[in-house]
């Protein structure tokens, strides 16, 4: 017993330290599965629907239940995480995500589907933060922690934009569960090889967690989620269903805030706001994913829709995108370092801008080059904005408290991913209705115009219902309604683009190295002081030519518990 607990103690310690990049891999085959399964049941919903029967409000339970849940439970589980041990809420997170995956691939009604893929969502936000943060822990070198993070979040686009590829393929040669059950066989690997090699990490420990706080928080965000998210399904504002959730999760918000700054152990360090590179960060990463996420949505539409792809074309369609964002990802260290947080941010919001405004020459028929050009700067622009802020978010963190800072990202990364829907949605169809309003002088019945301007895809199917001369003028008005709608909501997009990249101004220029981190030597353009900062940041005097140079000694520096061993990983 003694001999095997050697074993596995010697594991962890090299995962932390020589052999860190196996505790990478480790996070991120986990993280891929989770952004995965985000996506991958949306080219499924048609089977879906076929198989279950379940009703409207059925199949958008289906939909939403794992993205609500999860972004409503980051909070509570990142920072329940720095106090139990992240490692520990991880692997539990791992099992509930196959357990819940073999319940989903098996269901045979919507309410137990449903249940599925709300325990879906609970694992998924106890791994999201649980990765991040015990990544902030191995890697305490900036240097390489940026290099990490790069990989991270080139996994997470990865992920999210290869779900409906994987999907498309399964669901055409198998059935709609087949879905699901991909994330099983992988689970089954990574739990033992997790509990084998991920080093375990605490944050402070001082005061009681404070239970009511993350209720608070978790009843707050998936109010404020799901009103987002039903504006952005069509619903109007001031309709009970939306005004409702989305009032009282505001206030929760809002008091969960006032709480945690009169407690004196709060979960969730609200001074960390106060810090411009942690604010600013957060903030962009909301304007990407609101950017990403709604363009993603009209794209499918256009490329099925206007295009007349199959689910499977689609997805082959976005890959690459997919590939951009991975080389955006293996490269971002090195341009971080050349070029800094605050041109490495705000020039990827300009270069997505751009792509933006370059796919606004998408018409009715199809453009391949122009399309995949569009999603190559896409892809690259976006996760380079995606990178830099993910990085400076972690950096303005200590190490104890990287769970609620990883979970403060996470949340943000879905409530812009609603946000998106929701706002570049309600351009969409605030675009594309007023198109179809001539179709009463063209002898189309008013109901049929009427149900026709709520989407492209049921515009399809009221022409074939009429059928006819009719039914063709309306598929035809519709499509040309629609493309006039992308347009607008593209030159939308490309404006907040805009204004996240004015945003990032107020980010660090350069990659401030300090003297914690360690190993984070000085990198080009950073010459002066041995923090990384330059003379010019700090108002430090040159020295006269041959003056001897003054250096004040450094304090020493301490090593962190779990680099060294002593800490409680070695325990």
């Amino acid at each position: 017993m003694t001999g095997t607990t050697t074993a596995v103690g010697r594991l962890r310690a090299a995962a932390g330290g020589a052999n860190r990049w196996v505790v990478l891999v480790v996070l991120c085959l986990s993280l891929l599965l989770v952004a995965l399964d985000a996506t991958v049941l949306h080219v499924a919903v048609p089977a879906v629907t076929e198989d279950l029967r379940p009703s409207a409000v059925g199949l958008l339970w289906i939909v939403d239940a794992y993205p609500l849940v999860c972004a409503s439970l980051l909070i509570l589980f990142g920072t329940l995480g720095d106090r139990v041990g992240r490692r520990r809420v991880l692997l539990i997170g791992y099992a509930l995500f196959g357990l819940a995956s073999a319940l989903a691939a098996t269901a045979g009604s919507p309410g137990v589907l449903i249940a599925a893929r709300a325990l879906l969502g609970v694992g998924g936000a106890m791994i999201m933060p649980a990765t991040l943060s015990i990544l902030r822990q191995v890697f305490p070198d900036r240097r390489e922690r940026a290099m990490a993070v790069g990989v991270w979040t080139a996994v997470a686009a990865v992920g999210a934009a290869t779900g409906p590829v994987i999907g498309g393929f399964l669901v055409e040669h198998y059935w709609w569960g087949s879905v699901f059950l991909i994330n099983i066989p992988l689970m089954a690997l990574i739990l033992p090889v997790g509990r084998l090699l991920l080093p375990e990490s605490r944050g402070e420990r001082e005061g009681p967690w404070d239970v009511l706080g993350a209720l608070m928080a978790a009843a707050g965000v998936l109010g404020t989620v799901l009103g987002v998210k039903r504006i952005g399904g069509g619903e109007g504002v001031l309709t009970p269903a939306t005004l409702v959730p989305l009032l009282v999760g505001a206030a929760l918000v809002v008091l969960f805030v006032r709480r945690q700054k009169r407690r004196t152990h709060p979960l969730i360090d609200i001074a960390m706001f106060s810090r411009p590179a942690f604010s600013t960060a957060v903030g962009c990463i909301v304007l990407a994913m609101l950017a990403l996420v709604g363009l993603e949505l009209i794209a499918v539409q256009y490329l099925q829709l206007v295009l007349g792809l199959s689910p499977l074309e689609t997805g082959l369609r976005l890959l690459p995108l997919t590939f951009a964002a991975m080389a955006a990802g293996a490269t971002g260290s090195r341009t971080l370092g050349r070029v800094g947080p605050r041109r490495m941010v705000g020039w990827g919001f300009v270069l997505t801008a751009a792509s933006v405004l370059l796919l606004t020459s998408m018409g009715q028929h199809d453009r391949p080059v122009l399309l995949t050009a569009g999603f190559v700067l896409l892809g690259f622009g976006l996760q380079s904005t995606l990178f830099g802020a993910y990085e400076s978010m972690l950096s303005e963190v200590p190490a104890e408290r990287a769970g609620g800072a990883a979970a403060i990202g996470e949340t943000s990364y879905q409530l812009g991913a609603g946000m998106g829907i929701a706002l570049l949605g309600s351009v969409m169809n605030a675009a594309y209705a007023p198109g179809l309003s001539r179709l009463r002088d063209e002898g189309v019945p008013a109901g049929a115009g009427a149900a026709a301007s709520h989407s492209l895809g049921e515009a399809y199917q009221v022409a074939g219902q009429l059928g006819g001369p009719l039914g063709e003028l309306l598929r035809s008005t519709a499509r040309h309604a629609f493309v006039h709608g992308l347009h607008v909501t593209l030159l939308v997009s490309a404006a907040l683009l805009l204004l996240g990249a004015l945003a990032a101004l107020r980010l660090p220029r350069l990659m401030d190295c300090r003297p914690a981190d360690e190993g984070c030597a000085a990198l080009p353009g950073q010459a002066g002081g041995r923090d990384g900062t330059s003379r010019r940041e700090t108002g430090e005097a040159r020295p006269r030519a041959g003056a001897p140079e003054h250096r004040v000694p450094l304090p020493a520096r301490r090593e962190p518990a779990e680099a060294t061993g002593s800490g409680r990983a070695a325990r």
